[in-house]
């Protein structure tokens, strides 16, 4: 049996629904490492495509909102669960992510604290339309298409706060608190130990836990991406943007082909 470190909360009642088969996986160790994986993908692909190809931010975020709707579309038009799709959608989000906050953070100009700000009330308020709307969000919940939606919604925000956050930790400018790329893993990292003590020790929330742990994910890979690409001087190590997200691309594309997973059966109470 798959080790859940972060899964969603009991089911409160039994019912004809509360073994309905999802199109999203199961919350497991294999969940959370591709999922680091993927974040840290998102950073070093959505830069190349803005900063390397000099296409910008707006473009950049224009190109990377048609990949994402269109994912998204077929994630909800297939019939069951489908992990390369599932994990090209998370991808999708990652770099839409990347490139709206740093459009929100530098072509805007909030700086990062501004940015965070915003991106965090964006999810927020998806977090609560969804819960009035359908009564739970939880992820075993992601049954119907419209739930669908919401989900992915706000896994776009998600990933678009954990990009905020992991700049203005990590950054000196506009605003950044200035711990450096090693000194952003290191505080996420420990967030993420915090959160997982929390799922253990604890009766926080499973469902609040486990959005907490995607939101932390998020800017610990976009801070181990900068890591990879950003100049020596940076204190980066000056890897290319693209060689960086193909291999990253590669890792994901293993753990996909070779690491189990399930769809996780819901839906489950918050």
């Amino acid at each position: 049996m798959s080790l859940h470190i972060f899964k969603a909360d009991e089911r409160a009642n039994a019912g004809p629904l509360a073994e309905a088969i999802t199109k999203v996986p199961q919350v497991t160790l294999t969940f959370w490492a591709i999922k680091i994986v993927a974040t840290t993908l998102g950073e070093t692909g959505g830069d190349w495509v803005t900063m390397s190809l000099n296409l910008g931010y707006v473009i950049g975020t224009a190109i990377f909102a048609v990949i994402f709707l269109g994912l998204v579309a077929a994630q909800v038009k297939t019939a069951r669960f489908h992990p390369a799709l599932y994990w090209a959608t998370i991808v999708g989000t990652t770099t839409l992510g990347t490139t709206i906050a740093d459009f929100a953070d530098r072509t805007v100009g909030l700086g990062y604290p501004g940015g965070v700000a915003l991106v965090a009330t964006a999810l927020v308020a998806s977090l609560v339309i969804w819960y009035r709307s359908e009564g739970s969000i939880s992820v075993q919940s992601v049954a119907t298409p419209r739930v669908e939606w919401f989900y992915w919604c706000t896994i776009m925000f998600s990933q678009t706060l954990g990009t905020a956050l992991g700049d203005w930790v990590a950054g000196s400018d506009r605003g950044g608190l200035g711990l450096g790329y090693e000194g952003g893993a290191l505080v996420f990292g420990a967030g993420l130990v915090v959160v997982a003590g929390l799922y253990l020790w604890s009766k926080v929330s499973r469902t609040l836990l486990f959005w907490v742990a995607f939101v932390l994910t998020r800017p610990l890979g976009a801070t181990l991406g900068d890591w990879l690409d950003k100049p020596v001087a940076d204190g980066g190590l000056e890897v290319s943007r693209l060689y960086a997200s193909l291999i990253l691309l590669a890792v994901i594309a293993v753990g996909v082909l070779l690491l189990p997973q399930r769809a996780a059966t819901g839906p489950q109470s918050t």
